[in-house]
């Protein structure tokens, strides 16, 4: 008995081990298949989303949720209705897209928990803190973030506008590297024998978009939430 739960532990264990929770493969996948147009176009988005995103945030969030229903449009007709997909998916973005208007505070405030869940997540495997548990990094900074969130407006707004912006420009640059200064092969085991590139990769650029979008916001006379 005892030989048989023994069994049984280390089978989960190197289930475990074996458990990618960050997906690199997944992520490499997509990089690599931008050509150099693509990640000069994700790196120019980026950079106005990452610092003047704040300007034009409900086109944004507006985006963000019409993304969101064509996931779950296309999620939902594969696996409970069947067929093609096409029409369920662009009535999905249209229904979500619409309805971000009229609860474009509410929106906000879930992008902005979301994206400081995120923020901490990253900054727990920086920090080379077990990434099977990066799920308890990331509640802290949700619960935190939507707390901030739903108190103080802006701070949601600069936190998604600077996370989104600072992914965009962190994809644009690992697709130039990959295909001009780094072969592929080589960053990516780079990134997966350090696990603090990846989240360092982003939350600089974000970090920075955070402190410059504050500043734009306090100055900026015109502008309203």
């Amino acid at each position: 008995m005892n030989n048989l739960i023994y069994a049984l532990q280390t089978i989960l264990l190197a289930q475990a081990e074996e458990q990618e929770v960050v997906p690199i493969d997944l992520i490499w996948k997509h990089v690599t298949s931008l050509d150099v147009v693509e990640a000069v176009t994700f790196i120019a988005f980026g950079t106005v989303w990452l610092f003047y995103g704040w300007r034009v945030f409900k086109i944004l969030v507006t985006i963000c949720f019409g993304l969101l229903g064509l996931f779950l449009g296309i999620y939902a007709n594969e696996n409970f209705i069947g067929g093609n997909s096409f029409w369920m998916g662009l009535i999905c973005v249209v229904f979500f897209a619409v309805l971000s208007i009229p609860f474009m505070r509410w929106g906000v405030s879930l992008l902005g928990a979301a994206s400081g869940g995120i923020l901490t997540a990253g900054v727990w495997l920086a920090l080379g803190l077990p990434e099977e548990y990066v799920w308890a990094g990331g509640l802290i900074g949700l619960i935190a973030g939507g707390m901030i969130s739903f108190i103080v407006f802006k701070i949601a707004v600069i936190l998604f506008t600077s996370l989104g912006g600072s992914a965009l420009l962190a994809v644009g640059l690992l697709a130039i590297a990959c295909k001009q200064l780094i072969p592929a092969d080589q960053l990516k085991i780079f990134a997966n024998s350090n696990q603090w590139f990846l989240p360092a990769l982003i939350l600089a650029p974000m970090g920075v978009g955070i402190y410059l979008q504050h500043r734009f916001i306090k100055t900026a006379q015109d502008w309203t939430v």
